[in-house]
């Protein structure tokens, strides 16, 4: 491989970028090594853009997801053109359109490490940190999480992660995964007007989950990669459209029961799952939050981070 040790995908071209994923791109995202090859010209700059600060690694670093986005087969490279993602060889979902070519490494590398990373308890949940405190923030499409994720990361706020939470089962620390944040529909116009300074990706239409566009991650959140935080309140958000700002607080037991049901691997870890997670309710403060005004979602979490 090409990759230039101790250095950033920023330091790379756009013709130098292009020739490196075409043979193999190595870069570390929070916990893990990533080799990213495609001939896909599209994904150069979904990864020029949203990447730039994440770290090249040298030739001989051990690499835990091998990925491929490609055509299916020559056929689908001229009619109807498609694309695939691979790891390790296997496809484990359907061909997408080729100018969904980006979306799909996305969600791909979300399946990798929600697959894979057993030694996390991996909860579907965003994780920002303020005054070294992580707010734990589960949420099924549509409850608002990534939206509320993208409006305090961009007030300073530390991303950990948009997507998953990942808790160690050995010392109960939240360790970071920062990547470009997901947003979906109306969320990407309510981001862009708040926020106008913030970089996306291009922005994919008529997805399995609607438009999609990926928000790149602050800087300094991308560095402090390797560094975990501790968890001190799991916050089950809700947009709801016109609904009063309200934080209500949520039984243990409730938490417990709630978060669970939000895990990827909960009963492949079995009783090491429950623990962990039974430690993490433990330390962190629970509520309900019910929003549909940002400016006061983020008031109240700028307090309750005091």
């Amino acid at each position: 491989m090409n990759n230039k040790p101790n250095s950033h995908i920023a330091s790379l071209s756009k013709s130098q970028l292009e020739q490196t994923i075409n043979k193999g791109l190595d870069f570390r995202v929070g916990q893990f090594n990533v080799r990213l090859i495609s001939p896909v010209k599209q994904l150069v700059p979904h990864i020029q853009h949203l990447y730039g600060a994440y770290d090249l690694l040298a030739n001989e670093s051990f690499i835990d997801f091998h990925v491929q986005i490609r055509a299916p087969s020559i056929l689908r490279r001229y009619i109807r053109p498609q694309v695939s993602f691979f790891l390790d060889g296997y496809a484990p979902f359907k061909p997408l359109p080729y100018l969904q070519a980006s979306a799909l490494f996305e969600w791909g590398l979300n399946w990798c490490i929600a697959s894979h990373a057993n030694e996390y308890l991996i909860i579907h949940a965003a994780v920002v940190e303020r005054n070294g405190q992580a707010f734990i923030l589960p949420g099924t499409p549509g409850s608002g999480k990534s939206t509320l994720c993208a409006a305090l990361v961009s007030n300073g706020w530390r991303l950990l992660s948009d997507e998953m939470t990942l808790l160690s089962t050995y010392d109960g620390k939240i360790y970071p995964v920062p990547r470009p944040i997901n947003l979906k529909n109306q969320s990407i116009a309510v981001i862009k007007k708040r926020s106008p300074e913030l970089v996306f990706g291009q922005i994919v239409n008529d997805t399995a989950k609607g438009t999609v566009g990926h928000l790149c991650p602050p800087a300094l959140s991308v560095q402090l990669g390797s560094s975990p935080a501790l968890a001190a309140k799991l916050i089950f958000p809700k947009y709801k459209q016109d609904a009063e700002t309200q934080l209500t607080p949520l039984s243990k037991s409730k938490a417990l029961l709630r978060a669970a049901g939000d895990c990827f691997n909960y009963n492949i870890l079995g009783v090491q799952g429950f623990d962990s997670l039974a430690e993490l309710i433990e330390q962190c403060a629970c509520y309900e939050f019910h929003y549909s005004n940002l400016d006061e979602a983020l008031a109240l979490f700028t307090e309750l981070s005091n």
